[in-house]
């Protein structure tokens, strides 16, 4: 889909581990090329690049995390895993700042060719300990599901260890984006869901969001917490944080 779009749903989070827990909470994340940034921003009244507003994107909060651009990052790592060609269209699905304030266990960059075949996507994934990788993963040829696979390299949760990979299984993003993130190692450890119904980003959408789901950057950061305080109550061991030795960006295989 073109232009800038409002996808917002709901995310399901299922542990299969002992203590088994399950928990739920709606959200909304706004789509948009990375090229129309400023452009969206200079036409809307409630949306801002880089500046302080009701709703916005700062750069900061993305890609190297210094204030650079984000199409270069974007496409300094394509070019460095064989995949440059799919930088002609970087589409970020994120959830936005909302007064000054941001905060996204992932986002997603969509990585297209000239002729719009996807070809890659970049899952940018941060933890709550202020840590941040990419997992970089070519898409296979096909109009399906993508299917996607890659090593667990930063330390996400305290109530997991390091082990196992994820599974990713997903739609390319049109009316509707639907995801299955499977966790596992031995055997399967957690599942995470998303379901997303999309609508264009007019500043009427977006203050309509902002209506039903206000703050809810902090809404997805403070039920992370209460649920992982409510899981550690029922037994769920704690691992501390390793240190931190990833590379910022880790390459995974399409399946």
């Amino acid at each position: 889909m073109t232009g800038p779009m409002i996808y917002a749903g709901s995310v399901g989070h299922v542990r299969h581990t002992t203590p088994r827990t399950k928990f739920a909470y709606r959200l909304w994340m706004l789509a948009i090329d990375l090229d129309d940034l400023d452009s969206f921003a200079a036409g809307s009244r409630v949306f801002r690049h880089n500046r302080l507003g009701l709703i916005g994107i700062s750069d900061r909060d993305h890609g190297a995390r210094d204030g650079t651009p984000l199409r270069p990052w974007v496409e300094t790592a394509l070019a460095e895993n064989d995949l440059a060609v799919f930088g002609a269209r970087i589409r970020l699905m994120t959830i936005p700042r909302i007064l000054g304030y941001a905060f996204n266990p992932i986002s997603f960059y969509f990585c297209a060719d000239a002729d719009g075949r996807l070809g890659a996507v970049l899952h940018q994934v941060k933890n709550t300990f202020g840590d941040q990788i990419g997992y970089l993963i070519p898409v296979a040829p096909g109009t399906g599901p993508i299917r996607q696979r890659v090593a667990k390299a930063m330390h996400v949760s305290p109530l997991f260890d390091m082990q196992g990979q994820y599974d990713f299984t997903f739609t390319r993003p049109g009316p509707k984006f639907r995801m299955s993130l499977r966790y596992g190692a031995e055997s399967k450890r957690m599942n995470a869901t998303m379901a997303l119904d999309a609508t264009p980003a007019t500043d009427r959408a977006l203050l309509a969001q902002i209506a039903r789901m206000p703050l809810v950057a902090i809404k997805v950061i403070t039920a992370i917490h209460w649920e992982a305080v409510k899981t550690m109550l029922r037994g769920a061991k704690f691992h501390r944080e390793p240190a931190r030795t990833h590379q910022p960006i880790i390459r995974g295989d399409a399946v």
